[in-house]
């Protein structure tokens, strides 16, 4: 019997090689019809026996080409037409639906076998690609994924190049961005005044790094800025002209073979290695590996990646096993996507250019993950995640997540899925503030949604929050940054119902006004209560506590040995850094140290701080690791790679009841019975207390940072078990940056399970702020579903 079926496929699935997959299956089947790209999906209509449309939609869920990823399959019956063959037509647009942009990938094996193929028409042409690999979100203009609407539209394919493109068979067939050196973008290499250069782009620029130049590399999402990275004076001439004097930079290595020689590298570490994402991996160093100590101090982890372009490939192949590879901006400034943008913004920095003529349309960075417990835990999530979806366990209305001040990304919720932006950091700078609105745009015209429910965070002084407030019609909704940390957990892990929520970070702006980081809430999506938190400390200076942690230290001696603090604290021989000669530096301390002292006690006014955060700082600052810091998390990420070793020393601690605290947010952000709970404080000035007394009998600074990494797991599940046995919660979930200590986070994750707890953590969505827009769209859409917004 003859039947006629229509389908409409949904997700990644333009741009993936599926219509000719489609097409093969139907040859096969003996199938007529058609395949078509629609701004909805890709519809198909198959006409043949009943048998063989079966077979079609059998063979479709089983054998998906690698990089397509189905959300949704609709079809119907339709009457039959008679057609003798199956074709693919051209695309149409239409309405607005369920359409994925598929993310950058890795070039395949096959193109890198015919890259390195003398034989081949393509040998060492560095834009080599298929339909399994290559550009896609970076080069799109609009939907759907047609070349005619890529940065590809201004290269006419040759004759050839068309042939592929034509051929259902080929799988480069209706690959948008298929090139070749006759027809394609092609490299050209610039001096620091944009004059190009003569010769071999790639076998110049190797020469160049190979004599300790820094060389400005165009991408597939940006620039990178890029030198030797077993050369001290490269590495330290690139940090001192990019003023980037302390943060980790990232290293692109030839191979794993390589990256093993200078990290150590398990099977989950070379799963992501090797992953079409080619992300960042975040690996233990080996004590004598060769690269640079400038490359990444103060850790004892190494960024390193492999690579994932042709033109990586072809850099790679040369003399030098490792290249720094970091993202081309000056400090807080988005990454450099064009030719004459990279020439004037990284003037200076970069002492030549690799520049091609194929536009970037989309800024994208490279993404950051390291392995935990045999899987990816995204620290930066951008190039090759962005902007795949994260499914939701159901349908929310539309609502766009403006998302935090720092780490910055963006949040759009369609039907059952979560889009979330590529990273775009810290909005201090107008550069960043205008990458900020250029992703919005971006991110509404990929997903075909303009939703009038906006999110953003609860702080009235970030950018984000006042953005929102000029959106004109749009219905705006502040969501507390912590109770978004958890919503963010939970829709990753699809959680309905209340949890146990523990959300640990530097600072964000509590319900109360006062500076939040530490915090046990029991949390829902669309409420919270806060349970319990850490001992609120003064944050002397404000702000400028978070770059001097020898403030936090003053402050937790303060708290600690009340009158006596001082002579504590001039034990210690704390106070800001010194650059003067030693007996200045004590006169300099001992009135910085008096400030302090007029300030805690009523001079100035003081904002109080439960952040886990900043206790971190303050504590790196006691052991004497560091008094200032150069970016933000520097001092804890220090005191993490100390804490080595073994130790018997069990810091001690207090849970105290501080009354019941009812303290469910009001109407502006939540609504609904209070519960009437306990707020249970855990104080941790006990263990600061031994800490200072241990430091000064001369026990080892390692020691002394395990100790505090063993102490705040227990604490924490001694805390989380009282909530528990309050309410009956067994399901917990971890979110905020300092989750992303490594130590911390196996610490909890072991000592909560063994307490009983059902423990859940990120993934694939940022555990510090670049995966809080998520949190702030389900709250704000499922508050919305539950009508507790006006219509």
């Amino acid at each position: 019997m003859i039947i006629r079926k229509r389908f409409l496929f949904k997700g990644s699935v333009q741009g993936v090689g599926f219509r000719p997959f489609l097409w093969r299956q139907a040859q096969e089947l003996g199938l007529a019809g058609f395949v078509q790209n629609r701004a909805d999906g890709v519809v198909v209509e198959v006409e043949g026996e009943a048998g063989a449309v079966a077979d079609f939609l059998a063979a479709v869920r089983e054998k998906l080409p690698p990089r397509a990823e189905l959300t949704g399959i609709a079809e119907e019956e339709v009457p039959p037409r008679g057609d003798r063959t199956f074709t693919i037509v051209g695309s149409e647009g239409g309405d607005r639906g369920e359409l994925h942009i598929t993310p950058d990938t890795a070039v395949c094996d096959a193109c890198l076998a015919e890259l390195f193929d003398p034989q081949d028409r393509r040998y060492r042409y560095p834009f080599i690609n298929c339909t399994d690999c290559g550009p896609r979100l970076t080069i799109i203009d609009s939907l759907p994924y047609d070349r005619s609407r890529t940065a590809m539209a201004c290269f006419p394919l040759c004759p050839e190049c068309q042939w592929e493109y034509e051929d259902p068979a080929n799988r480069r067939f209706h690959a948008e961005p298929n090139a070749c050196p006759v027809c394609g973008p092609r490299l050209s290499l610039l001096d620091a005044d944009g004059h190009a250069l003569p010769g071999d782009p790639i076998s110049k620029a190797l020469s160049l790094l190979s004599q300790g130049k820094t060389l400005a590399l165009k991408g597939l999402g940006g620039f990178h800025l890029a030198c030797d990275a077993f050369n001290d004076v490269a590495v330290a001439s690139l940090r001192a002209r990019k003023c980037r004097e302390e943060k980790p930079l990232a290293i692109m290595v030839r191979d794993l073979k390589t990256a093993r020689q200078l990290a150590r590298v398990g099977p989950a570490e070379e799963q992501l290695f090797t992953s079409p994402e080619r992300p960042i991996v975040l690996c233990p160093k080996r004590p004598d590996s060769p690269v640079s100590a400038f490359v990444a101090p103060g850790t004892d982890n190494l960024g390193i990646m492999l690579p994932y372009t042709p033109f990586h490939h072809l850099l790679m192949a040369g003399d030098l096993p490792a290249l720094v590879m970091t993202s081309a901006n000056r400090t807080d400034e988005p990454i450099c996507i064009g030719n004459r943008e990279a020439l004037q913004r990284l003037a200076g920095i970069a002492e030549a250019f690799i520049v091609h003529n194929r536009d970037i349309r989309v800024r994208c960075d490279d993404s950051v993950v390291m392995a935990v417990e045999g899987g990816p835990y995204l620290i930066r999530r951008s190039r090759g995640y962005a902007p795949r979806p994260i499914a939701l366990r159901e349908r929310f209305p539309d609502t766009l997540a403006l998302g935090a001040q720092e780490k910055n990304t963006l949040c759009l919720l369609k039907g059952e899925f979560a889009f979330l932006s590529p990273h775009i950091g810290d909005l201090e700078t107008p550069e960043a503030r205008d990458f900020f609105q250029e992703t919005l745009l971006l991110l509404e015209r990929i997903t075909e949604c303009r939703p009038e429910l906006v999110a953003c965070d609860l702080h009235p002084g970030y950018h984000t929050s006042r953005f929102a407030r000029t959106m004109g019609a749009r219905q705006v909704i502040a969501v507390q940054h912590h109770h978004a940390h958890c919503v963010s957990c939970m829709a990753e892990n699809s959680l309905s119902g209340e949890v146990i929520g523990l959300a640990m970070d530097g600072t964000g702006y509590g319900i109360d006004g006062l500076a939040w980081g530490g915090e046990f809430l029991i949390a829902d999506e669309c409420d919270f209560t806060r349970a319990g938190h850490l001992r609120t400390i003064p944050l002397p200076g404000g702000a400028l506590a978070i770059r001097e942690p020898w403030r936090m230290a003053a402050t937790l001696l303060h708290e600690a040995f009340d009158a006596d603090w001082q002579e504590w604290a001039r034990r210690l021989g704390l106070g800001p850094e010194a650059s003067t000669a030693p007996a200045v530096a004590d006169r300099e301390s001992a009135a910085a140290l008096a400030r302090i002292e007029w300030s805690l006690n009523g001079g100035l006014p003081v904002a109080r701080t439960s952040s886990l955060g900043r206790l971190f700082d303050g504590v790196a600052a006691l052991l004497g690791l560091r008094s200032r810091v150069g970016f933000e998390g520097q001092a804890a990420m220090e005191l993490e790679a100390l804490a080595k070793g073994k130790t018997d020393l069990r810091l001690p601690y207090t849970l105290t009841d501080a009354g019941s605290s009812g303290c469910r947010p009001g109407s502006a952000i939540s609504s609904g019975t209070p519960r009437s709970l306990p707020a249970l404080i855990l104080d941790l000035l006990p263990a600061v207390r031994v800490l200072t007394e241990a430091r000064l009998a001369g026990r080892p600074q390692a020691e002394l940072a395990l100790a505090f990494h063993n102490l705040l797991p227990k604490a924490f599940t001694a805390l989380a078990e009282a909530i528990r046995q309050e309410t009956g919660l067994n399901r917990l979930v971890l979110s905020g940056g300092c989750f992303q200590n490594r130590r911390l986070l196996a610490g909890c994750l072991e000592s909560l399970r063994t307490a009983g707890f059902e423990v859940f953590h990120h993934r694939l969505v940022p555990t510090n702020d670049g995966g809080i827009a998520l949190g702030q769209a389900v709250c704000a859409a499922a508050r919305k579903r539950k009508g507790e917004l006006a219509p």
